[in-house]
């Protein structure tokens, strides 16, 4: 006899939540290669890499942050993989809202995005679980 876990772990299906967490990685993560430019401006100028790199790699592992949440096995390593890029963008974010006037954004945009990153990291954490 199959116990209930077992079945479980053979069709785990996806949480919503854990589903549109993913979206919403996979969204941005496509977006850094469709319109660059706008991530590109986001990197400060004391970050080693050129801007283009850097937003390339942030697209990439969002990507793969976005594919890692979607099944119980690989969602711990994805949520330290996002828990990992969202500290590390975190300076890009900070750069905007000191800087807003250079981006398309209201200036209480850029700046009320910032409380929201530790949010998101609380998120990410939850929904990086093994069990939902």
């Amino acid at each position: 006899m199959t116990s209930p876990r077992a079945v479980r772990q053979e069709a785990p299906g996806v949480p919503w939540p854990v589903l549109a967490l993913s979206a919403l990685f996979a969204f941005t993560g496509v977006t850094h290669f469709v319109k660059p430019a706008l991530f590109d401006a986001l990197v400060p100028g004391w970050v080693p890499l050129p801007a283009r790199t850097a937003g390339l790699m942030a697209g990439a592992a969002e990507l793969a942050g976005a594919a890692g949440l979607l099944h119980p096995a690989t969602r711990p390593a994805a949520r330290v993989g996002l828990l990992a890029l969202l500290v590390a963008v975190f300076p890009g974010n900070l750069h905007m809202a000191q800087n807003a006037a250079e981006f398309p954004v209201p200036a209480w945009v850029a700046w009320a995005r910032l409380p929201l990153q530790p949010l998101l990291m609380w998120v990410v954490w939850r929904a990086g679980r093994t069990r939902p």
